[in-house]
């Protein structure tokens, strides 16, 4: 019979990169205590990383080095463990639009999941929780482009809408405009605005 510490490593070595694994997942194996201190020793060991409480990954080895997951690992894992909504937030959509010159100095994933923060070797992570209307769109260019007017906020509405007209394909437009009865009222008029503006040009 395979121990406890066999068993998650097996398990993680089964699993892609990223993917996380709990204690809740082997207590058919044994006590509680005894699943907790199977996952701190493999954590000592360097054969797990401990991100958040209760949650771990596997290294990445290549060649004679391991290194952390990539933080869009991460969240691909935790989005389809949960059945969840992750997307990164829209600041640097914003800032490739060009709706702003700033740059994000952290990491941040929106989900429609809780939130939480990943410390992932010397990065930390930042899980926000945000509304669905957020990921109405999906990854295309306009629900980048729906995050990064988010990002950028109210005070600068109308003119991100004006930005964000010219900036993407009329497909695209129409498509962020197909949403707007979803969206916050102030995000909803800059957009109206920002349609009308150019249909008298």
């Amino acid at each position: 019979m395979r121990s406890i510490p066999q068993a998650i490593l097996e398990r993680s070595q089964s699993l892609s990169e990223g993917g996380v694994l709990a204690p809740k997942e082997f207590l058919h194996l044994g006590s509680r205590a005894a699943v907790d201190q199977a996952f701190c020793r493999l954590a000592k060991a360097g054969q797990l990383m401990r991100i958040a409480r209760g949650i771990y990954v596997a290294p990445v080895r290549e060649k004679d080095q391991t290194r952390a997951p990539s933080a869009e690992s991460l969240a691909k894992s935790i989005a389809a463990q949960g059945k969840q909504c992750i997307s990164l937030d829209g600041a640097q959509a914003a800032r490739s639009m060009g709706l702003t010159l700033a740059a994000s100095t952290k990491e941040v994933y929106l989900t429609t999941g809780r939130s939480k923060r990943l410390v992932v070797g010397s990065r930390t992570i930042y899980f926000q929780h945000a509304p669905y209307w957020l990921f109405s769109l999906g990854a295309t260019p306009a629900g980048d482009a729906l995050r990064a007017m988010a990002w950028v906020g109210k005070d600068q509405a109308e003119n991100s809408a004006q930005k964000l007209r010219r900036h993407l394909a009329e497909v695209e437009w129409e498509s962020l405009g197909s949403v707007r009865a979803s969206l916050p009222s102030w995000m909803a008029t800059a957009l109206g605005r920002a349609a009308m503006l150019n249909e008298l040009r």
